[in-house]
């Protein structure tokens, strides 16, 4: 029941039974017979919690015994999400499990990964929408190495100007991030665009 559980848990994010397939959890048959079960039974809310293994086996006609069926890996569960919370990948998770459980699987360790990750909701993005020249993005990022006019080479920063509507960009590099470097590099910014935006937004 638990490569179910899985393969609900990638269905409520959107994935298809072709980007499911890859992961050798069932054929893509089976995975449209499950889909169309789910659906039946509500499974597919990304705001409902994941059915439990008895459920799904209830649902499917599974003798009572294989509901009890669950990962090796389920005493290990809070701690791998806990790893993913803090940004640790799967091979090193593996490790881990090797080193401290002797645990060998890398296939349940990633099927696991996958079924946390199914549970949590999507992040929230929220797309911007820019007016003409209503604004600019302005930062500085690290720019190549060039010939110094006192003759050594050194670094050089990019001041970068880009139009949030058009994503028409002004580049400059710099010697420096001194104030007057950073106003000089906006007036030279605006009368390159031959504009002042209404606003300026500092990218992060």
């Amino acid at each position: 029941m638990f490569q179910y559980r899985t393969v609900l848990a990638q269905m409520r994010r959107g994935a298809s039974e072709r980007e499911i397939a890859p992961g050798h959890y069932m054929g893509r048959r089976k995975l449209a017979a499950l889909r169309e079960l789910a659906d039946a039974h509500g499974w597919l809310d990304a705001q409902a919690p994941l059915p439990e293994e008895a459920q799904i086996a209830a649902a499917l006609g599974t003798p009572k015994q294989a509901a009890s069926t669950v990962s090796t890996l389920a005493p290990h569960r809070d701690r791998i999400a806990g790893w993913l919370d803090q940004g640790v990948s799967g091979t090193t998770i593996l490790a881990a499990l090797r080193r401290n459980h002797g645990y060998q699987g890398y296939s349940s360790v990633y099927r696991m990964i996958v079924s946390i990750r199914g549970e949590r909701p999507p992040d929230a993005t929220v797309p911007l929408s820019f007016a003409p020249g209503e604004a600019a993005q302005v930062d500085f990022g690290a720019g190549p190495m060039l010939m110094h006019p006192a003759g050594a080479l050194r670094r050089t920063w990019a001041f970068v100007m880009t139009l949030c509507f058009s994503r028409h960009q002004y580049v400059e590099f710099v010697w420096d991030q001194t104030v007057a470097t950073w106003l000089g590099c906006h007036r030279r910014g605006f009368e390159w665009f031959a504009a002042v935006p209404r606003r300026l937004i500092i990218a992060r």
